[in-house]
């Protein structure tokens, strides 16, 4: 292990007194912090996850862009939907139908998204639970969007598969990308509605569908696909079995190094005032200047390159290029990190993050996980004014940590990595019910 700064030792003393702490640990989670999962739910959700049955081309499925063996995530900057062949960095180009740009936003780790905790969904938090809005939840589509959803995380998988660079493809390449561009999501005929014929017109799907819900063929919606996906997703990809959690639950110390971490993770370092809860997020937004790489985030008729992130829901001064909080759960596994991917590993965004005004001044573009693409992705950190206004939206102090702080940082993080849910409760299927292919790396 590498010797501890005497600061550091000084601070890890200070906690064992109880001193250090400027937040407190979060209480140990149990089973109350989730819903209960239908076990032969969650085995038709599975299936469903990894069958790009879903997509447009049915070449792409939710495993593309958040497999397990990517922490759930898909290793690249910004994902590589319709468009492309293989899995992970690995992916590639298809060459007789590239895509028309990258996805803009890095792939989102899965993990824990179906606990109770959970109040928002996607980096700008577009969907998210509203009590005042019908069904209880606020979408891009508001009124036009079906309701009938089993939960929160099952309204937001309704939504990839109308992206035309996620999984629906482009226009006139097939019906469900053809629907999407005439506006036909809802009712018989549209988006949803063909994605939904398209399952249950597999023997064995119909099946298992009858089996759980009790529809026959024709009766089977995609809000129901969608609220199997998610409870796969809740029950898979739990996480509350990490050397942390035992650490909460039972004392059990961690390595020195991680426990140095841990002190200056909820005490000086103040990463605990946003990474906060039993998830290490507040669920809130937050600007924090990290880089923007790629096509931005805007609608199809806008040639900008920037991501304004909660703005764009909100459209409130001061949620310009604010971002909301990830969680730290398994954070080891799911390089790269930023909102766009900006940094390939883990010790090089926690030390831009303390200080991201400097950081993104400085910054080192080779930091990228980019798949080779005939685009510009550097048109935001080309523009000086663009990058003055990331800045500019910093409302954060400075955090001054020397190289062995930033390493006790990343050693805590890595004290939240869970054996139990990287290893997976029900696993990858080996075949699909569509006899379509399951992406492996």
């Amino acid at each position: 292990m590498r010797q501890m700064t005497t600061r550091l030792a000084a601070l890890t003393a200070l906690f064992w007194t109880g001193a250090a702490l400027a937040q407190e640990l979060p209480a140990p989670l149990d089973d109350a912090a989730w819903p209960a999962v239908n076990q032969d739910e969650a085995a038709l959700g599975r299936l469903l996850f990894y069958d790009p049955i879903l997509s447009g081309n049915r070449e792409v499925s939710c495993a593309t862009c958040h497999h397990p063996a990517f922490g759930t995530s898909d290793g690249l900057s910004l994902p590589l939907g319709d468009g492309g062949h293989g899995i992970g960095p690995a992916r590639a180009i298809d060459l007789e139908n590239p895509p028309e740009q990258r996805v803009p936003r890095n792939s989102q780790a899965l993990w824990n998204v179906g606990a109770r905790d959970y109040v928002s969904m996607f980096h700008d938090g577009r969907v998210e639970l509203d009590p005042s809005a019908p069904g209880g939840m606020r979408t891009p589509l508001d009124a036009d969007m079906v309701e009938g959803f089993a939960s929160m995380l099952s309204a937001q998988t309704m939504f990839p598969v109308l992206s035309p660079d996620e999984m629906a493809g482009h226009y006139s390449e097939n019906e469900v990308a053809q629907a999407v561009r005439q506006g036909r999501l809802t009712g018989k005929g549209g988006a949803w509605d063909l994605i939904a014929r398209r399952v249950a017109a597999h023997p064995d799907y119909a099946r298992r569908f009858d089996a759980v819900y009790g529809l026959a063929p024709d009766e089977i919606g995609f809000t129901d696909i969608s609220d199997a996906i998610a409870a796969f997703i809740t029950f898979e990809f739990r996480s509350d079995t990490s050397p942390f959690d035992a650490r909460l639950r039972e004392g059990v110390p961690l390595p020195p190094e991680a426990e140095a971490g841990l002190a200056l993770f909820y005490g000086p370092a103040g990463c605990a005032e946003c990474h906060a809860g039993p998830f290490q997020t507040d669920h809130g937004f937050h600007a924090m200047g990290a880089p923007q790489v790629g096509p931005g985030k805007g609608a199809r008729f806008e040639t900008h390159a920037r991501d304004e992130g909660r703005f764009r829901v909100t459209g409130r001064a001061g949620d310009l290029y604010a971002f909301r909080t990830p969680s730290l759960r398994n954070v080891a596994l799911t390089a790269p990190y930023g909102h766009a991917g900006s940094h390939a590993t883990l010790r090089g965004f926690v030390a831009d993050h303390a200080d991201p005004v400097t950081a993104l001044g400085r910054y080192d573009r080779a930091q990228a996980v980019l798949l080779r693409m005939e685009v510009t992705d550097w048109r935001i950190l080309d523009d000086k004014a663009e990058r003055e206004a990331i800045a500019a939206a910093v409302t954060r102090p400075a955090v001054t940590l020397d190289a062995g702080e930033i390493d006790a940082l990343v050693a805590f993080l890595g004290a939240l990595t869970d054996p139990v849910a990287t290893e997976g409760r029900l696993g990858v299927p080996k075949e699909l019910p569509s006899g379509l292919p399951v992406a492996m790396p």
